[in-house]
């Protein structure tokens, strides 16, 4: 009975220190100097460890004496590093589209025109009509006769034609309605006027 004890604590004893000695599966002693420490051991003969054996991810490099342990590739650049800033904020920033100038239109400019001069049986007389642009704003007769019936005939004629509110500006022609008792004059004035509108 004792003989079997001591068999199977001898048994047990030997296992543990072939496990301790051996390390694991494939994986021989490591002399310093061959291999970093933070790289994953190597097998003896240089081949790499089997898959799991070491429970590493790192990748097995050779254990031949004056290998270059440096990696092979270039640690690739921050994907952000090509990046634009962003805007502040976040949001895109643009500028408002200025707001479109109004001009003013420019005021018509005023000028005055002088008919010619008309003969009639009571003397003679100039029409002179002022323009805003193209319109009539005002016109006036010069020249004709004053005092007595043909001064009354005179006056008659201007106070229907003439003025600002008279009926040339009116009818901004010389299409104008005979003044009744002054037919000569009203001709003349017309006639005047005529020349004076083909001259504006």
């Amino acid at each position: 009975m004792r003989r079997a004890l001591l068999a199977i604590t001898g048994l047990a004893a030997g296992t543990t220190a072939l496990v301790v000695l051996k390390g694991g599966p494939g994986v021989g002693p490591a002399t310093a100097g061959d291999v970093p420490a933070a790289l994953a051991p190597v097998t003896p003969g240089g081949t790499p460890a089997p898959d799991g054996a070491t429970g590493s991810a790192a990748p097995s490099v050779s254990a031949s004496p004056g290998a270059s342990t440096k990696p092979s590739a270039k640690p690739s650049a921050s994907p952000s590093a090509d990046r634009k800033p962003a805007s502040r904020g976040g949001a895109r920033t643009s500028t408002a589209p200025a707001a479109p100038r109004t001009t003013k239109a420019p005021k018509p400019t005023t000028r005055t025109v002088t008919g010619s001069s008309v003969s009639y049986e009571y003397g003679s007389l100039q029409v002179r009509i002022t323009l805003s642009g193209s319109r009539i704003v005002d016109a006036t007769a010069t020249g004709m006769p004053l005092g007595g019936q043909s001064g009354q005939r005179s006056d008659d004629v201007q106070a229907r034609y003439s003025g600002s509110s008279g009926e040339v500006v009116a009818k901004q022609s010389a299409n104008l309605s005979t003044v009744s008792g002054a037919t000569y004059t009203s001709t003349a004035y017309k006639r005047s006027l005529q020349s004076a509108l083909d001259k504006a």
